[in-house]
């Protein structure tokens, strides 16, 4: 199966050579597209919806921070940077990886290995944890309530909430 990426960084030289070992190291990724900057970056991530972003951290427009904060499906990142400074707010963005420049084939094999595992798992819906753990509460306090029926076939229809 073809894994669609983009990768961002402002150092042409240094965006080819990532694309040149990921070639290498993972034949079934199809880069659609490299971008120069953030906005760019940005752009094209909306415009083709790939599963996977390379985004350097610091360039020009929008850094890959905000690139990746701005992310609108399920496109998921990985940060490739000189900065170790930014990891934590890395992986509160959700990275799948952290990645420091230079970039070694076998720090890379990891990333590539650590990816390929998060894209076995279906990105989830942002609503749809939510949903669920709602209807998981519901059901542990639907035995709860006096004269309520067994979880059955028939669906929950009413909640009564009240405010205040």
């Amino acid at each position: 199966m073809t894994t669609r990426a983009l990768i961002a960084d402002d150092e042409p030289h240094l965006a080819r050579a990532l694309q040149a070992e990921l070639a290498a190291l993972w034949p079934e990724l199809q880069v659609v597209a490299v971008a120069r900057n953030g906005v760019e970056a940005a752009e094209r991530i909306a415009a083709l919806q790939p599963e996977l972003a390379f985004l350097d951290i610091q360039m020009p427009g929008l850094s890959g921070l905000e690139v990746a904060q701005g992310i609108e499906g399920t496109t998921r990142v990985v940060f490739v940077t000189a900065y170790d400074e930014y990891a934590v707010q890395a992986f509160e963005a959700e990275a799948v990886d952290y990645v420091l420049k230079p970039v070694t084939r076998e720090r890379l094999q990891r990333a590539v290995d650590r990816v390929r595992r998060a894209l076995a798992v279906p990105a989830a819906d942002p609503g749809a944890a939510d949903e669920t753990r709602l209807l998981a509460a519901l059901q542990r306090l639907l035995p709860a309530v006096p004269g309520a029926a067994p979880a059955g076939p028939e669906p929950l229809r009413w909640v009564r909430a009240g405010v205040g």
